[in-house]
């Protein structure tokens, strides 16, 4: 094996341990390779709702105890997304901005995290086998980045729980469906 397919497999071994399921650098598993296999998009779990808000369609709204992320449609009208959300000790409230899209983003951990977990890499490429999944929403506030996202995820049967440190994820299908319709500079309301 060539040392830097060695490497990746290495990687891809330890990330796994912490949970972790990384790409290598040059994309998609190879046959023989030692990556795992490609994972699911996952199933879509938006549905039209109606939804009564004073906020602009376009808006984002989060409400953390349903573990539901609405996208205002319309007055009166959202798309209701199922989203995991932050364990005890990584929630938060409040308004924020999207300040950018990224896809197929590559994921840094913040050093916080990194001295929770060690183990972490110091950064994982691009790919299907990122952490952040298929598409990722950065949020800001007050022009700075928060480090906390809405993201997908590689790990479609995670959505619907306190998991995540302070991140907002949905299945892949649904963060690729949500990346098409909000616009950078879209407003954020966490409650």
């Amino acid at each position: 094996m060539p040392s830097a397919k060695r490497r990746i497999a290495a990687s891809v071994a330890g990330a796994c341990l912490a949970g972790i399921a990384l790409v290598s650098a040059c994309g998609f598993a190879e046959a023989g390779s030692g990556l795992p296999p490609l994972p699911a998009m996952g199933p879509s779990l938006r549905k039209a709702v109606a939804f009564q808000t004073g906020e602009q369609p376009g808006t984002i709204i989060i409400r953390k105890t349903e573990k539901a992320l609405y996208l205002v449609t319309s007055p009166g009208e959202a798309l209701r997304y199922q989203i995991s959300v932050g364990r005890d000790g990584f929630g938060w409230t409040g308004t924020v901005k999207v300040a950018s899209k990224t896809e197929w983003p590559q994921w840094r951990p913040p050093k916080e995290m990194r001295a929770r977990q060690p183990e972490l890499p110091a950064m994982v490429p691009a790919g299907p086998y990122n952490p952040l999944g298929a598409r990722a929403l950065y949020l800001s506030r007050d022009g700075r980045d928060t480090l906390y996202r809405i993201h997908g995820t590689n790990d479609p049967k995670g959505v619907g729980f306190d998991g995540t440190s302070g991140c907002f994820r949905l299945t892949n299908t649904d963060v690729i469906d949500l990346f098409k319709r909000v616009a950078v500079g879209a407003k954020v309301v966490v409650e």
